[in-house]
């Protein structure tokens, strides 16, 4: 067997981070069990958030409290049961703060993906409820217009939430209209297909499995290569004034 002599596609910088699974780490996180859990960000990188992705065993479990975070866990493969609610891939669920939280595996090697984000509360309004849902059973919009690149909104957009979790979805060579740089925040998880994404002054190519962090201002654009679509799902905070 040839080494890879130090190789990864992972980039780590001050404004972005692209990490694959090629240089995952196991992490042990307290109330999980039957888990391989890889924390791929947090504040340790600089990032705003955490985003972890958990493998379960068919009987892997994970209980606890959402304390001051709120979160959103998206099924990306096999099966689980979040709260009683049983989810297929493709299902999420959205726990706000203070929340007991019990996810169990129902399936070997169910892949979940999370995200971890303390929430900033605003005068007159509340966080929603513990809810679930399934992304077949979201609409797809045209972004901007174009019928090529069109995005699913997985939390509905209200005052008392600060966190957004939506799918992109680009036909091949479809792209982002413009080169973005904005306030908000990103963690991104590629679920399908591939495509080079612009992060900053660089270019990666990226596939699915790969995570991408981006931070505020770090200009950001992407094209989908062939020959099936790309999707990936990103969280952004929404709804606060910048610090």
């Amino acid at each position: 067997m040839i080494p890879k002599l130090g190789l990864t596609r992972n980039v780590i910088r001050p404004h972005y981070a692209l990490v694959t699974p090629d240089g995952y780490v196991a992490s042990a996180l307290p109330g999980w069990t039957g888990a391989t859990v890889n924390v791929i960000l947090s504040a340790s990188m600089g990032a705003g958030l955490v985003q972890c992705h958990i493998t379960l065993d068919a009987s892997g479990r994970g209980v606890g409290n959402t304390e001051g975070d709120s979160w959103f866990v998206y099924v990306v493969s096999g099966k689980a049961k979040i709260n009683g609610a049983t989810l297929a891939a493709g299902g999420y669920a959205y726990l706000p703060l203070d929340t007991a939280y019990d996810v169990r595996g129902a399936a070997k090697g169910t892949r979940l993906l999370v995200f971890r984000k303390c929430y900033e509360a605003l005068a007159g309004y509340q966080p929603p409820a513990f809810f679930t849902g399934h992304e077949s059973k979201v609409s797809e919009t045209p972004f901007l217009g174009d019928p090529h690149a069109r995005l699913k909104t997985l939390i509905p957009d209200t005052p008392g939430v600060d966190m957004a979790v939506n799918i992109f979805t680009y036909d091949p060579g479809a792209t982002l209209p413009f080169v973005e740089t904005h306030v908000m925040e990103h963690g991104m998880l590629f679920l399908e297909g591939s495509g080079v994404y612009r992060l900053g002054d660089d270019w990666h190519p990226v596939t699915a499995g790969d995570a991408i962090w981006i931070a505020p201002y770090c200009p950001q654009w992407f094209i989908a290569g062939g020959p099936e679509p790309a999707r990936y799902i990103y969280y952004k905070d929404i709804n606060r004034p910048p610090p």
